[in-house]
């Protein structure tokens, strides 16, 4: 993911309510979230180059999502793929606060957040910061630098989540609006990060549209207090905000 807005323990009825654009070459082969053949009670789109995950949930009680840091100068080119951290912490069933602290190779991948959750918990790690923190209750942010930091598309989307929350008015629909903000922000509020100006430009919108690079999927996860999950994800036409393909699932998390 490359925008990640979500509301942690600040609804009357929901646990979270969470946000997320996808951003990613448009030729990068992938498929729309499902529950896997292979890992049993996962739910995820999935990365066929990679074969990781940007962001997914199980059936057991654990979801995490991930965006890239964007740090073009320190870029390594034989990384491994970073969607392989959601998945791995999918799979093993570690608690939100263990895995992180069992990433001994974090300083393999490109640069990272990761946002791990559970029933009782929510985490955010970044590779860039080597800190491991537990979230709050409140709204947060993420792109593509340290969770809240406030790029124009992260400050707005937030603003936008509480005027949300404070009129009773999150929807699918009001929330994938959001997601399709694509108002361009003056470079001088812009991060300086190793692109062209033009380029930093380009991609500071909600939802980025370029000739080979933009928003590729718009996913909405809603979990209950009790335990129960709606999972909504919105796959685009390349270059457009056409839809493709929706995926929808709701569930509950197993008893303990």
């Amino acid at each position: 993911m490359c925008l990640i807005i979500f509301a942690y323990r600040t609804h009357p009825d929901y646990l979270l309510v969470l946000a997320a654009n996808r951003d990613e070459f448009y030729d990068r082969p992938a498929l729309g979230a499902r529950f896997w053949e292979d890992c049993p009670g996962l739910l995820a789109g999935k990365d066929l180059k990679g074969g990781g995950t940007w962001m997914g949930v199980h059936e057991s009680g654990r979801y995490a999502a991930l965006t890239n840091y964007r740090a073009i100068e320190t870029r390594l080119p034989d990384a491994p793929s970073r969607g392989l951290l959601v998945r791995q912490y999918l799979e093993q069933g570690k608690s939100a606060e263990s895995f992180p602290r069992m990433l001994k190779n974090s300083e393999d991948y490109n640069g990272f957040n990761f946002l791990a959750g559970d029933r009782d918990s929510l985490y955010h790690f970044s590779n860039q910061s080597n800190r491991l923190t537990r979230i709050q209750p409140g709204i947060h942010g993420i792109s593509n630098a340290l969770m809240d930091t406030p790029w124009p598309k992260v400050h707005h989307s937030k603003k936008q989540m509480k005027s949300l929350i404070e009129t009773d008015s999150v929807t699918e629909e009001s929330l994938f609006g959001m997601l399709l903000n694509r108002e361009t922000y003056p470079g001088d509020s812009l991060p300086e990060t190793g692109l062209p100006p033009e380029l930093e430009k380009a991609v500071s919108p909600v939802f980025i549209q370029t000739p080979d690079y933009g928003t590729r999927c718009s996913t909405l996860l809603f979990i209950s207090h009790d335990g129960e999950v709606r999972f909504t994800e919105r796959v685009y036409r390349p270059g457009t905000g056409i839809v493709a393909e929706e995926n929808r699932y709701s569930f509950e998390f197993d008893s303990l």
